[in-house]
């Protein structure tokens, strides 16, 4: 199991401060709990298991022992054991608040995004389920690694992974064609350019100018299904990569599968999904 880059350990660490400030008054009214205890983490929930790696972190910066006893990436049932923790009841209790916050949710965008990406794959099996940057401030890694769990991919972790030009963007410049023609420009061949547009105009004009992904944002499966046959028909199809997005969730993402698009990114996988239930049991040894 690889540790957390050393930038989300100190996240980690700040998690804790944040919860435990000066002092648990609690633990300190029951005579500071010192004696050596067991803590087992349980599944409520039938759910994808995620955030293993950052109870572990958590786990190690307490001085706490730990045994894994499930996999990330696996689905648990109700009353699965996870995780088993060692040390004293002070230190179990330090940290048992931070742990559930971050499996429970890992756990539920894992989940969301698997069952999208089940039913994404079953009318087109070369699809990519992405997130979006539609996530919690500080929380981000978390949410990102969790949607790789479950099946997803990350897509840009922040501004400087690769161009996106958005509707603002392209109001400030002017066209759809003088923004990617400015992008092409101004940033090494190793950087992908995509451009959003809302028609069939625009799409064309963003391949003419040489972007790399067309963003089709807000737009319905019929008006896709357009585009797609527009650009095959233009001879442009294979020089580009079309990603849908704009509200797409459970009950739409399987007519945006077969609308002949590549990448659907979906923010609600980290922002509108349901945190799975987990509970810490301590008994003393």
């Amino acid at each position: 199991m690889r540790e957390p880059p050393p930038h989300i350990i100190e996240s980690l660490k700040r998690f804790l401060d944040e919860d435990v400030r000066s002092g648990d008054l609690t633990t300190k009214a029951m005579g500071e709990l010192a004696a050596p205890a067991v803590a087992t983490i349980f599944s409520r929930s039938n759910t994808i298991l995620a955030g293993i790696e950052e109870v572990v972190a958590l786990a190690e910066i307490a001085g706490v022992k730990h045994e894994v006893l499930a996999f990330e990436g696996n689905w648990i049932e109700p009353g699965t054991a996870v995780m088993r923790l060692n040390g004293t009841a002070r230190s179990l209790l330090a940290i048992e608040r931070v742990c559930l916050n971050i499996i429970q949710r890992m756990s539920g965008i894992a989940s969301k995004t698997y069952n999208l990406v089940q039913i994404a794959k079953k009318v087109n099996a070369s699809v990519i389920v992405a997130a979006t940057r539609k996530t919690t401030p500080g929380f981000r890694y978390f949410e990102k690694r969790a949607v790789q769990i479950g099946g997803g991919d990350p897509h840009r972790y922040a501004l400087d992974d690769m161009v996106l030009i958005k509707n603002n963007h392209i109001a400030l410049v002017g066209t759809v064609g003088q923004a990617v023609r400015m992008a092409k420009e101004s940033v090494s061949y190793t950087k992908k350019v995509s451009c959003e547009v809302r028609s069939l105009a625009e799409a064309l004009e963003a391949v003419s100018a040489g972007a790399d992904i067309i963003l089709l944002d807000n737009l319905g499966p019929k008006d896709i299904e357009e585009i797609h046959a527009a650009l095959v028909d233009s001879g442009t199809r294979d020089r580009v990569l079309l990603e849908a997005s704009g509200g797409i969730d459970e009950q739409t993402i399987k007519e945006y599968a077969s609308s002949g698009v590549d990448v659907i990114s979906c923010g609600a996988l980290t922002h509108s999904y349901d945190s799975s239930n987990f509970n810490m049991s301590i008994s003393l040894r």
